[in-house]
């Protein structure tokens, strides 16, 4: 997905077309006679409307597809015998190819299974979470990616329900995976199988509010204090709660959280901490959690991750995430890595009815 152009209801406000190599546009500039006669240049209207609606534009890139490179300029020239003008170019690098997996709008039919991992797989027989259930609301469903394996389902329903007796909000549920599940075309490497559910940790007061307030370009805050080291005061027992009550799922996996999120809970936690065995720290995940099921036993071709090491995490492996090491990551190779090929029985599944 990309702008194609920028258009207004007002004479003055010339259309601007994005074209797949960039836009080049002058606003402003032109000249007119004022009332003694004299030649008098004005900037016209809309570089700030301009300026502003490709700022959104780019956020919207943010959200749509990560991988794409962008870069904004603006130069100001000003000739010695002209008033300046503004020419603002739009570079964006070529597309990612959309994944054919988000083009599919139905599940493919049979019996649930899981086929291949997380970030490498599919899903046959998924099921749509519904819009709004007990203690939850699903957001930003034009994404198409609210379907999974019924374990994955049944949890939503059981973590809602959970929370409605506690805290009378509701769970803001994010991505799923798409009809068949696959390759998304932007935001996730994961959320292939079935097997993973996003859910923002602030609550909503109405299926409503959470929809109007939480658009694409607009994410619920994070939970993280500024600078880095400590939750901030949004982060309370129903945040705390809602991991926890993750956690201690039979069919979790492991819970992917921000690194601050871990420690806070490492350094309160009393009694039973076996729960936080299963928080795995990760960068971002500061706003939404990130929720991973085991491998259904009547899905021989999943691919199960490695168990969590034994222990609560509170070590030195959640203490590296706050080293200099941590937070000065080695630079990528700029050779890309082929990817894997996904499973012989994916291929089936995509291209069957």
């Amino acid at each position: 997905m990309r702008p194609i152009e920028l258009t207004a209801d007002q004479p003055s406000f010339r259309t601007i077309r994005f074209e797949p190599a960039g836009i080049s546009l002058i606003v402003g500039g032109r000249s007119r006679k004022d009332e003694t006669g004299s030649d008098k240049t004005y900037n016209g209207v809309g570089k700030s409307l301009v300026i502003a609606l490709i700022h959104f534009c780019l956020r919207i890139y943010r959200y749509l597809d990560r991988g794409i490179a962008m870069a904004f300029q603006a130069f100001v020239r000003l000739p010695a015998c002209q008033v300046g003008f503004v020419v603002c170019c739009l570079l964006v690098a070529p597309m990612v190819q959309a994944s054919p997996w988000a083009r599919v709008a139905t599940t493919a039919a049979g019996p649930a299974a899981v086929i291949g991992g997380p970030a490498n797989g599919c899903v046959a027989g998924a099921q749509a979470l519904p819009a709004t259930g007990t203690g939850f609301v699903s957001i930003r469903r034009h994404r198409n990616r609210y379907y999974g394996h019924p374990d994955t389902i049944r949890l939503v329903w059981d973590l809602g329900k959970a929370l409605s007796r506690h805290t009378g909000g509701l769970m803001m549920v994010g991505d799923l995976s798409q009809p068949r599940g696959g390759p998304m075309s932007s935001m996730h490497r994961s959320h292939q199988n079935g097997m993973d559910v996003d859910i923002w940790f602030r609550l909503a007061t109405s299926a409503r509010s959470a929809n109007d307030q939480h658009p694409e370009h607009r994410d619920p805050a994070s939970m993280v204090a500024p600078g880095g080291h400590t939750l901030n005061q949004d982060w309370g027992e129903p945040q705390r709660l809602l991991l926890k009550t993750s956690a201690e799922h039979p069919r979790v996996d492991r819970v992917i959280v921000n690194p601050v999120i871990k420690r806070a809970l490492c350094r309160t936690e009393q009694g039973d901490r076996g729960w936080l065995r299963k928080l795995r720290p990760w960068w971002g995940h500061d706003a939404h959690v990130h929720i991973r099921l085991k491998c259904p036993r009547t899905s021989p071709y999943c691919r199960q991750q490695p168990p969590p090491p034994a222990g609560d995490g509170c070590d030195q492996s959640l203490a590296w995430w706050f080293s200099e090491e941590a937070k000065r990551p080695a630079k990528k190779s700029k050779k890309k890595k082929a990817k894997p090929p996904l499973p012989a029985a994916c291929t089936a599944l995509l291209s069957g009815s």
